[in-house]
C-alpha cells in the first residue's frame, strides 16, 4: 500500500511520517496538485489518497482530477468544517469526509498502519494481485516486466522500452517515474511522430525569439520543462539523424542551447525513451546511430505483445470491464464463458489498447448485466485483423452521401489502417492528434445518443451496431 497525502501545510504527512513510517507503509507527500494526476494514473487500488481541502477550487480540480484518472483506491478529504464536508462532497467521487482535528487524522492514520480494510470491495482476489501500476497482467512475461520497471526505478539510468503499438510502453515510462526518486518532479512527454520535423528541435530544445519567423517570444522546450523530472521520447527511432546527433550530444553532456540561442543551458533530468521498432534492428539497418542506441538503452524493457501473454486476457478484460462499466454507468456483471472463450481466441494485433477499446465499445452498447457473445459484434477473426481499435471497416463511400458521413468514413478506414495508432492516423490524414481525438470523441457521443433516441422509440441497438465506434 501506497500513501499520497496532498497537504499543503503538511501537517498531516508530518503526523503520517510518525504513525505509517514505523509501519513499513509508504508516504508520498505533496504540496501541489500538480504531481497528482501522474501518481494517480498508476495507481493501484490498494493505495490511498489523502487530501486536505482550503478552497472550493482546489475541491473542483482534485475532483476532475479523481474522475480522469479513475482512481480505484480509497479517498479521504479532510475540510475545515462538517459544513465544509456536507458541502463539499461529489457524488460520482467514492471518498470519506473528515473534519479536521489532530485526533481525527491521527485516528484515520492508525486505522492505516493496522492494515485495516478501507477499499470497497475487489471485483476478485486474481485481480488484485494482478495489477502493478496501472498494468495488468500475471504471466512470467509480465512479472518480469515488472520487476524490470522496479530495478529501473531504483536508479537514475536512461531506460529505453520497446513493443508493438498498444502494448502500455507510456504506462511503463510512467509507473518508473512514478516509483522513482523523481516523482514529485515533473513528466513530460514528447512524441517524435506527433511534431513535424522542422519544429521538433524547437520543441526539444525551445529557442529564442526572433529564431525564426513566427518565433515571436522566448519558448522552453521539454528538456527544460522535464528538469528534475522525467522525460519520455516516444516512438524514439522515428527522430530524424540531425535530431538524433544533437540528442546524443544533451545526453552526453546535460547540456542544451536554445534554438537560435548561444548559452548553454544545464539539464537534470531522467530520459526513458520507447518505441515500437527493435532500437538494435534498427542500428543494423543504419536507421539509428549506434552510439546514441548505446546511451539510451542502458536499461532495455520489451514489452511482450498480447499474443504471447494470453493467459492475462481474462484479467485484462475484467480489469476494462470494471473501468468502462463505471465510467459509462453499466451494470455489468462479468461475462458469459461463451463471449470469454471468443474473445481468448481472437488475434488482437492491436493488443492491449484494441482490447480495451473493444470492450469500451461494447460497454457501451450492451442491453445487459452480462456481456456475451452477441454484444461483441464480431463474426469472425478475421475483421479483427486489420483494426487496433476495435472499429468495424468504414463502408464504401456512396453517391449523395452528406459531406460530415464522408468525412466521418474515411477518418474511420485511416484510423483502421493505422491499427489503431491515433499519432499515425493524425498524421496520414493531415490533422493534429487533438483534432482527430475531437472528432472521434463526437462519434462516440452520437452513437451514446442515438442508443438512447432507438430505446425510447423500441428499436433498441440494432442501428447502433451499423456504427461500431468508440472514442477511447
Amino acid at each position: 500500500m501506497q500513501v499520497v497525502i496532498l497537504d499543503p501545510m503538511r501537517d498531516i504527512f508530518r503526523r503520517a511520517e510518525a504513525i505509517l513510517t514505523p509501519a513499513g507503509v509508504e508516504i508520498i507527500s505533496l504540496t501541489s496538485a500538480r504531481p497528482l494526476p501522474t501518481l494517480l494514473a498508476v495507481a493501484t487500488a490498494e493505495d490511498v489518497v489523502i487530501v486536505r481541502v482550503s478552497h472550493a477550487d482546489d475541491a473542483a480540480a482534485i475532483t476532475k482530477c479523481l474522475q480522469d484518472t479513475m482512481f480505484a483506491g480509497t479517498t479521504f478529504v479532510i475540510v475545515d468544517d462538517a459544513t465544509r464536508a456536507r458541502s463539499d462532497r461529489h457524488p460520482q467521487i467514492s471518498a470519506e469526509y473528515i473534519e479536521y482535528s489532530p485526533t481525527r487524522v491521527d485516528a484515520l492514520l492508525h486505522r492505516l498502519s493496522a492494515g485495516e480494510s478501507l477499499t470497497a470491495p475487489r471485483s476478485s482476489a486474481r485481480r488484485e494481485h494482478a495489477t502493478f501500476h496501472g498494468l495488468v497482467g500475471r504471466s512470467k512475461q509480465m512479472l518480469d516486466v515488472f520487476a524490470r520497471i522496479e530495478k529501473a526505478a531504483a536508479g537514475d539510468a536512461n531506460v529505453c522500452i520497446y513493443g508493438e503499438s498498444g502494448t502500455g510502453k507510456e504506462l511503463i515510462a510512467r509507473a518508473i517515474h512514478a516509483i522513482s526518486d523523481r516523482r514529485t518532479g515533473p513528466l513530460v512527454t514528447f512524441d517524435c511522430t506527433a511534431v513535424p520535423e522542422g519544429l521538433a528541435e524547437s520543441q526539444l530544445f525551445g529557442h529564442v525569439r526572433g529564431a525564426f519567423t513566427g518565433a515571436i517570444e522566448h519558448r522552453e522546450g521539454v528538456f527544460s520543462q522535464a528538469d528534475k523530472g522525467t522525460l519520455f521520447i516516444d516512438e524514439l527511432c522515428e527522430l530524424s539523424p540531425p535530431l538524433q546527433s544533437k540528442l546524443l550530444r544533451v545526453i552526453q553532456s546535460r547540456e542544451f542551447v536554445k534554438v537560435g540561442g548561444t548559452k548553454p543551458i544545464s539539464t537534470n533530468i531522467r530520459l526513458v525513451t520507447a518505441t515500437n521498432k527493435d532500437p538494435k534492428k534498427a542500428v543494423d539497418a543504419g536507421m539509428f546511430r549506434a552510439d546514441l542506441y548505446y546511451r539510451v538503452a542502458v536499461v532495455m524493457i520489451r514489452v511482450p505483445p498480447l499474443r504471447e501473454r494470453r493467459e492475462d486476457i481474462p484479467m485484462l478484460i475484467e480489469h476494462f470491464l470494471a473501468r468502462y462499466a463505471t465510467a459509462y454507468k453499466k451494470p455489468i456483471r462479468g461475462v458469459q464463458p461463451s463471449a470469454m472463450e471468443r474473445m481468448m481466441s481472437l488475434p488482437w494485433p492491436g493488443n492491449v489498447r484494441q482490447l480495451e477499446n473493444f470492450l469500451a465499445q461494447a460497454v457501451v452498447l450492451v442491453d445487459g448485466d452480462m456481456l456475451t457473445e452477441r454484444d461483441l459484434f464480431v463474426d469472425d477473426a478475421a475483421p479483427m485483423a486489420g483494426t487496433g481499435t476495435g472499429l468495424s471497416a468504414a463502408a464504401p463511400v456512396e453517391a449523395g452521401l452528406p459531406l460530415r458521413e464522408v468525412e466521418r468514413r474515411h477518418i474511420l478506414g485511416t484510423l483502421q489502417h493505422a491499427q489503431g495508432n491515433r499519432t499515425e492516423a493524425a498524421k496520414q490524414l493531415g490533422i493534429s492528434v487533438r483534432c482527430l481525438q475531437y472528432k472521434l470523441k463526437a462519434y462516440s457521443q452520437a452513437v451514446v445518443k442515438g442508443g438512447a433516441d432507438d430505446a425510447s422509440q423500441g428499436t433498441g441497438t440494432s442501428a447502433l451496431t451499423q456504427d461500431r465506434i468508440v472514442a477511447g
